[in-house]
């Protein structure tokens, strides 16, 4: 709770969790397109998944300068992206890609930023509307089944406040990461409580992030 992304990070990996309850089986293999450092890997390796972490560098599979997996056609059960996409420049050629490596009826479990502030690692292009992010994935070959909301209006305009003041204070000498996590605490809880009056139609097309949960349909 000491830490500006706790608000957001604590919801999302229950509804990761829950939509990989649906489709993670053991033996099953999960590719993580932009794995970066690999957060959810023992969510999925736990359940008796191979996983393979996919990165420009770090990762168990390279991605190439091209933007393509070193890996064969229809070589994953599962595909998974956190927070990648808005970093993406090609966004069409990033999830045909996610679409390659699935095999038939494979599933992609996606999460994406609808509303936040721009983050460059190292670049940052877009956000979505709930129905935008839908369509994109539809119109590269992905039957949607679940679209999950994480954090409504009122909490994520919290915690974008908390997020600039966080980091103001981190600037600060010796008194300025104790005031940092205590602005923490305060702005956490604050959010946690706004977001549970938040009615779920208003979260719904108005979240900080959307997870979801996709099938892969026929080639595009």
């Amino acid at each position: 709770m000491t830490d500006s992304d706790w608000l957001v990070l604590r919801a999302m990996r229950p509804a990761i969790e829950t939509l990989a309850s649906r489709v993670a089986e053991p033996g099953k293999v999960a590719i993580d397109f932009g794995c970066g450092s690999q957060p959810y890997r023992s969510l999925f390796a736990s359940r008796g998944l191979k996983y393979y972490g996919v990165d420009f560098e770090g990762g168990d599979m390279p991605i190439l300068a091209n933007g393509r997996v070193d890996a064969p056609d229809s070589c994953a059960d599962l595909v998974l992206s956190f927070q990648v996409l808005e970093h993406v420049r090609d966004v069409n050629r990033y999830l045909q890609e996610a679409r390659r490596l699935l095999r038939r009826d494979g599933c992609l479990i996606l999460s994406t930023h609808g509303n936040w502030l721009f983050h460059p690692h190292p670049e940052d292009h877009r956000r979505w509307t709930r129905q935008g992010l839908l369509a994109e994935l539809r119109e590269n070959g992905f039957e949607i089944i679940e679209c999950v909301p994480v954090l409504g209006p009122l909490a994520w305009t919290t915690l974008l406040r908390l997020t600039c003041g966080y980091h103001l204070l981190l600037k600060c000498p010796l008194l300025g990461r104790l005031l940092a996590k205590s602005l923490a605490v305060v702005m956490n809880l604050k959010g946690c409580a706004e977001d549970l009056v938040t009615p779920e139609w208003v979260r719904g097309d108005n979240a900080c992030v959307y997870v979801t949960l996709s099938r892969a349909g026929a080639p595009v």
